[in-house]
């Protein structure tokens, strides 16, 4: 028997989607390497008809991460839906119904488990192949143009949760250097 996913798109053409900002306790970023790729990212997919985003999340995390619920502390999430367009060259026009981009709902969440229980093959088709721990700032500069401001949007949002006396400072410099494409 096939385990078909549904894939839900929005009136707008926006797919539903979890991020996962994944954080350990010397507040370092979970910083995963797509297979295959030279591209890096956090954890992140789609709502599947039948669940919550926070359902949606915990499956993700496990399939991507290796990560288990009890493995994990929920600190927040972004409070409404971040959006990002698909460059038109990523928009596949021969698909129904046609998806434009992702709409997502972002969880901040912390490690109460060791890095051996980090498992990036724990399905057939990883997400990833390797991983790395970074600072608050890092992945905006790194992640493909595309998804920036919505990066931006996530990390400052939930930055007061793990930041309460303030989040760290960005190098302003890199920063725009890297978003002027």
């Amino acid at each position: 028997m096939h385990n078909l996913a549904i894939i839900l798109i929005d009136s707008d053409g926006f797919r539903p989607n979890v991020g996962i900002i994944l954080c350990n306790n010397n507040r370092m970023l979970f910083w995963g390497r797509r297979v295959g790729q030279d591209a890096w990212q956090f954890p992140q997919g789609g709502i599947k008809p039948d669940e919550t985003p926070e359902q949606a999340m915990y499956r993700e995390l496990q399939e991507e991460v290796g990560l288990r619920s009890d493995q994990v502390e929920v600190m927040g999430s972004t409070r409404k839906w971040l959006k990002y367009r698909l460059p038109e060259r990523y928009i596949r026009r021969n698909c129904e119904p046609l998806c434009i981009g992702q709409k997502q709902i972002w969880f901040l969440l912390r490690t109460n488990c060791g890095e051996d229980a980090f498992c990036l093959d724990h399905t057939e088709t990883p997400e990833f192949q390797d991983w790395r721990w970074v600072k608050y700032w890092q992945p905006v500069r790194e992640v493909i143009y595309f998804k920036r401001q919505v990066y931006t949007r996530a990390l400052e949002e939930l930055a007061p949760l793990l930041y309460p006396e303030g989040a760290p400072g960005r190098s302003q410099t890199n920063y725009l250097r890297q978003n002027r494409r």
